[in-house]
């Protein structure tokens, strides 16, 4: 019988653990973190998003900034706001809520962003999140990482399956497991035999979008599942990639949805804050 990882709890002790060390950052460094969101037009998704961040950044203390632009801003009205960001020494990290509207280039929104104040890790996919570097790794494919670690489990030569090879997170997370010494596979939509594969994995991330996808009969006996899928199924209640109910007797450890990943990812960004700030405040 798996064990539930839960993401709600773990988030909530990391958010406690991060808000004591930013009072701490404060008064060894005399300023707090500073996090600064952009979100151009109105989409309701961003909106719930954006709002999600900006409490959370609070609720530790961050120094939260939230500038709303309208739906007919410019690209080059955008990147102007980047560029004072990026100028300003009291904000540590820059994220620009996608999508972004027609008229604007998104990679030349991502690629204006300074690569040390760069939360949501795009710099650092790049650079294969080499220490280092300095730059962070993705919000949600570290989330992943950190919920595999609150098991206890070592990650250093277990067969990592990850399903899925997106930019945000099926190639990064491949990555930061490769860091850690796992035997990375990445499958796919069109990956033929998966449940062959996925039946010798001791760690499955699931990230490809597609309802229940990985089954009970898929899993080895013992393995940890870490379930970042979210979608519709066809009752209309929310499901993972992971078939939770035939999935769970047979794992060891799993996530569920919602409650497992979700909540880590917002807890990632305001991490990914803390460390810029900290890049920031030790540079000689």
């Amino acid at each position: 019988m798996g064990r539930i990882i839960d993401g709600k709890a773990i988030s909530a002790a990391l958010y406690d653990q991060m808000r004591q060390e930013v009072e701490q950052l404060e008064r060894q460094y005399g300023r707090r973190p500073g996090l600064t969101v952009i979100i151009v037009g109105c989409d309701p998704a961003s909106q719930v998003y954006v709002r999600n961040k900006e409490i959370n950044a609070r609720k530790v203390g961050l120094v939260s900034e939230v500038i709303r632009m309208p739906e007919e801003t410019t690209q080059d009205e955008l990147l102007a706001v980047i560029a004072r960001l990026n100028a300003d020494p009291a904000v540590d990290g820059i994220l620009v809520q996608l999508p972004v509207p027609k008229q604007i280039d998104k990679n030349a929104v991502i690629a204006a962003v300074a690569p040390d104040k760069d939360v949501d890790g795009f710099f650092g996919m790049k650079s294969g999140f080499t220490p280092k570097h300095g730059y962070v790794a993705p919000c949600t494919p570290r989330a992943c990482i950190h919920l595999i670690k609150t098991t206890g489990e070592t990650i250093e030569g277990k067969h990592a399956l990850v399903v899925g090879r997106g930019e945000l997170v099926g190639k990064p997370v491949a990555t930061l497991l490769l860091n850690e010494n796992a035997t990375v596979t990445i499958a796919h939509s069109r990956t033929r035999n998966l449940g062959e594969i996925a039946r010798t994995a001791d760690i499955v991330i699931a990230a490809v979008g597609r309802p229940k996808i990985i089954t009970g009969e898929m899993v080895k006996p013992g393995a940890i599942l870490i379930d970042v899928g979210i979608n519709r199924g066809a009752d209309g209640k929310l499901c993972g990639d992971i078939d939770f109910a035939s999935a769970e007797p047979v794992a060891d450890w799993i996530t569920p949805v919602p409650g497992g990943v979700g909540p880590m990812t917002i807890a990632m960004l305001i991490r990914n804050t803390l460390d810029c700030y900290l890049n920031h405040v030790k540079k000689p």
